[in-house]
C-alpha cells in the first residue's frame, strides 16, 4: 500500500483524489512508524520550503526519509526538499540528491513559473514512460532544481531546469501530476508500476 506523507505542507487532497482515480490503495502517514508499514511513499509539498522542512522535523519524518530504502516520489516542494538545500529561506534540505535550488530571475519573466509546459526526457527511466514533448504538465514554482546527472527529464522557463529526478530509490517531479490530467495520471501510474514491479498493480475494486 502507498503512504502519503501528511504534514503541514502536503497537498494531500489532490494527490489522494488522483490515486482514487487510478484505483490505488493508499493511506495517510504522519509518523516514521506508519511510513515503515508502507510499500512505497508519496511525498507531496506546496508552499515555502523552510516551513515544509520544519514540519517534517517536528514529525521526525526527515530522519526516516534519509534512511529509507522504500520507493519515494517527491512532488513539487516534496521533490525540492530531497536536494541539499534551497535559497528559499536558506533552507537546508534532506541532502539525498546533490544540488541547491535557485529562484527564477524575475527581471527576465514573471515568477512563479505557473501553468502548462512540456518536458524533454533525458532518460528511459520508467517514471516518465509515455511522456514526450507533445504532452504538457502543470507547474507552479518559483525555485528550480539545477540540471545534474540525476535529472531524467528537463523543462525550460527563463532557463533550463530539472523536471524529474531519480537517485537510487528516490524519485521526484517538479510538476504536479495530480493536477496534470491524463498525462499526470500516466506518471503516477508509472510510479505504481515501479513499486509493484512485475506483480499486478494493487488496485481497488471500482
Amino acid at each position: 500500500m502507498i503512504a502519503i506523507i501528511k504534514y503541514k505542507a502536503g497537498n494531500i487532497a489532490s494527490v489522494s483524489n488522483a490515486l482514487d482515480r487510478l484505483g490505488a490503495y493508499y493511506f495517510f502517514a504522519e509518523t516514521p512508524q506508519e511510513l515503515e508499514s508502507a510499500r512505497a511513499v508519496i511525498f507531496p509539498g506546496v508552499g515555502h520550503a523552510a516551513s515544509a522542512m520544519e514540519s517534517l522535523k517536528e514529525l521526525g519524518v526527515d530522519t526516516w526519509l534519509k534512511q529509507t530504502t522504500k520507493p519515494v516520489l517527491g512532488i513539487c516542494v516534496g521533490m525540492q526538499l530531497l536536494y541539499e538545500g534551497s535559497t528559499e529561506g536558506n533552507t537546508e534540505g534532506l541532502g539525498i540528491i546533490p544540488g541547491k535550488l535557485q529562484k527564477f530571475d524575475s527581471t527576465v519573466d514573471k515568477v512563479p513559473h505557473m501553468g502548462w509546459n512540456n518536458v524533454e526526457r533525458n532518460s528511459d527511466h520508467h517514471l516518465m514512460k509515455g511522456i514526450d514533448e507533445n504532452k504538457h504538465l502543470y507547474f507552479v514554482h518559483s525555485y528550480y532544481a539545477p540540471l545534474t546527472e540525476h535529472a531524467i527529464a528537463s523543462c525550460s522557463y527563463i532557463n533550463p531546469f530539472t523536471a524529474a529526478v531519480v537517485k537510487d530509490n528516490f524519485m521526484g517531479v517538479q510538476f504536479h501530476p495530480e493536477k496534470s490530467g491524463n498525462v499526470g495520471s500516466m506518471v503516477l501510474q508509472n510510479f505504481l508500476d515501479l513499486v509493484y514491479s512485475n506483480e499486478k498493480v494493487q488496485t481497488k475494486s471500482i
